[in-house]
C-alpha cells in the first residue's frame, strides 16, 4: 500500500486526523499501512498527518516501518458520535444480547445507555427508533451460564476440565486451555487447546455436559495461542 492510493473524498483532514488518535490509542502498535487502510489514504498520506499531530504535541510515539503507539496517560474529552455511528451501537447492541451471557448482555445495555444519554437530541432520538431488531431467543440458560464462566477462565489464563458429547453421542472428559468463544449464527463454541489430542479443538458449548474451572493457570505457549489459532484458520481457509 506504499504506492498510490485512491483517496477519501469524503473525510476533512481535521476529521483524519481525530481518526488516526482514535484508532492509535485503541491498539497496542498501528502500522501506517494498516492505518492508511482504515483512513483509505496513502501511507505518505499517514505519514504527514502522525508528524503534524506529533508537531501540535500529540503524545504518539514510533517510527515509519516500525509503527504507532499512543504514550500511557494520554487522554481525549468525551466522545461524540454522529447520528449514523449512533444508530451503529444501536443496531450491534441489539443484534447481540439475545446470542450473549446474561452479564455481558446487561454491560452492553448499561453502556449504550450512557452513549444515548451524552448524544445530541436528534442523534439520540434517531438511535433509539432505529427500525432493526433481533427476535432470536439465542442459547438456552444452561449455555448462557457456561459462556459466562468460560468468557472468565479465558481472560484469567485458567484451565478447564469439560465433560463432552459430540455430535455422534460419543462422550469424552477433556482438559482444555481455552483460548475464545465463538458464535457460528446458531451456536456457540469454544476454541480450545485439547491436552488429549494435544492439538486446537473446538467444543460446541451446549454439548458441554459440565464444565469445571481450575484455579491452575497456564501460560502462553508456542503453538498453543489464539494468534497460533487463527494463524491455522487463516491458512486452511486459503488451501
Amino acid at each position: 500500500m506504499r504506492g498510490a492510493h485512491c483517496q477519501n473524498p469524503d473525510m476533512r483532514r481535521a476529521d483524519r486526523l481525530f481518526q488516526i488518535v482514535q484508532l492509535v490509542r485503541g491498539r497496542r502498535l498501528s502500522t501506517a499501512e494498516y492505518l492508511a487502510q482504515r483512513l483509505e489514504v496513502s501511507t505518505r498520506t499517514v505519514y504527514r498527518d502522525i508528524a503534524d499531530l506529533q508537531a501540535q504535541g500529540v503524545p504518539l510515539e514510533g517510527e515509519a516501518g516500525v509503527g504507532y503507539r499512543m504514550r500511557a496517560g494520554f487522554d481525549l474529552p468525551p466522545l461524540m458520535f454522529t447520528r449514523d455511528e449512533a444508530q451503529a451501537l444501536v443496531a450491534a447492541v441489539r443484534l447481540a444480547q439475545p446470542r450473549l451471557d446474561e452479564a455481558l448482555a446487561a454491560q452492553g445495555e448499561m453502556a449504550l445507555s450512557k452513549i444515548l444519554a451524552v448524544l445530541p437530541a436528534d442523534a439520540r432520538a434517531a438511535a433509539e427508533r432505529l427500525p432493526l431488531f433481533a427476535l432470536s431467543t439465542g442459547p438456552d440458560a444452561a449455555t448462557r451460564e457456561r459462556l459466562q464462566r468460560l468468557r472468565g477462565a479465558i481472560e484469567d489464563k485458567r484451565v478447564v476440565v469439560v465433560d463432552y458429547v459430540d455430535l455422534k453421542g460419543e462422550r469424552s472428559h477433556r482438559r482444555l486451555r481455552p483460548l475464545a468463544c465463538v458464535f457460528w449464527d446458531a451456536v456457540w463454541t469454544l476454541a480450545a487447546w485439547c491436552e488429549l489430542r494435544q492439538d486446537m479443538r473446538s467444543f460446541r458449548i451446549d454439548r458441554i455436559e459440565t464444565l469445571g474451572v481450575l484455579d491452575e493457570r497456564f501460560r502462553d505457549e508456542a503453538g498453543k495461542t489464539l494468534p497460533d489459532l487463527l494463524r491455522a484458520v487463516g491458512a486452511d481457509s486459503r488451501a
